[in-house]
């Protein structure tokens, strides 16, 4: 799943008339990278929910078979945070081909970051934690602190989420979860992620690791202006199946 939903207050001007997962940096759509990287490593069945502008991202992507998979839309007339879309979006996710009961983890990205993480090595995981369905809650993938971010969200004491620590980390907005962790939120409801995040974590039910590779938080014009400039100055290619949607 990829969220796609949030309004980007921090973005106004530019996602007043373009949603924040469309603006482009090296001459494609944010959520285009994540897309390629999932066909990439070989998740076909992809799930985007959205609210604010979110008819114009189902017509940038369609259904989703320029890129290599399919994609479903989860639509919220009202953003319902992280917590609340995800929950809102399960029934889509139970519907999908490998996910046997409804009870099968899954991988959730956020729209608004650029990763080079090779998302094939989330696939043991993803295939541990749906072996032990009474394991872990979440995986969450953190990265280092960032300038605008230097205190950090958690830190990991060997594999293990915790709330404090010597190092801590940022949470990169890439997590496997387990649809047990919703199941306190009421469908259509607004939620956040974190409160649920704090209650696995104090169960002992939140794993994590350390991904060391590029990685940007795509939150500020400023920070779209630099990663547009490291990608183009790379050679990124101009071209994108959304640029001529």
């Amino acid at each position: 799943m990829i969220l796609a939903a949030g309004r980007g207050e921090r973005m106004r001007p530019l996602t007043d008339v373009l949603p924040k997962p469309l603006l482009r940096a090296g001459g494609k759509a944010l959520i285009e990278y994540h897309l390629e990287n999932l066909a990439r490593a070989g998740f076909a069945e992809i799930i985007v929910n959205h609210a604010h502008l979110g008819h114009l991202i189902e017509a940038a992507l369609d259904n989703g078979e320029r890129y290599g998979v399919n994609i479903r839309y989860s639509h919220e007339p009202v953003a319902l945070e992280t917590g609340g879309g995800i929950t809102q979006a399960l029934p889509i996710i139970a519907g999908q081909p490998a996910s046997g009961t409804g009870e099968r983890p899954f991988l959730v990205i956020n729209a608004d970051i650029y990763c080079e993480m090779d998302f094939s090595t989330l696939v043991p995981k993803l295939e541990q934690m749906n072996a032990s369905p009474d394991g872990d809650l979440a995986h969450l993938v953190l990265v280092d602190n960032p300038a605008h971010h230097p205190g950090g969200d958690f830190a990991l004491d060997r594999g293990r989420i915790v709330l404090s620590g010597e190092n801590m980390l940022t949470f990169s907005g890439i997590g496997i979860y387990r649809p047990k962790l919703f199941e306190v939120i009421v469908a259509g409801s607004v939620a956040k992620l974190a409160p649920l995040l704090g209650q696995a974590i104090d169960l002992g039910k939140a794993g994590g690791q350390h991904y060391r590779g590029t990685w940007a938080d795509i939150g500020t014009p400023e920070r779209l202006r630099q990663i547009d400039l490291e990608l183009s100055t790379a050679g990124a290619p101009a071209d994108s199946p959304a640029a001529s949607s």
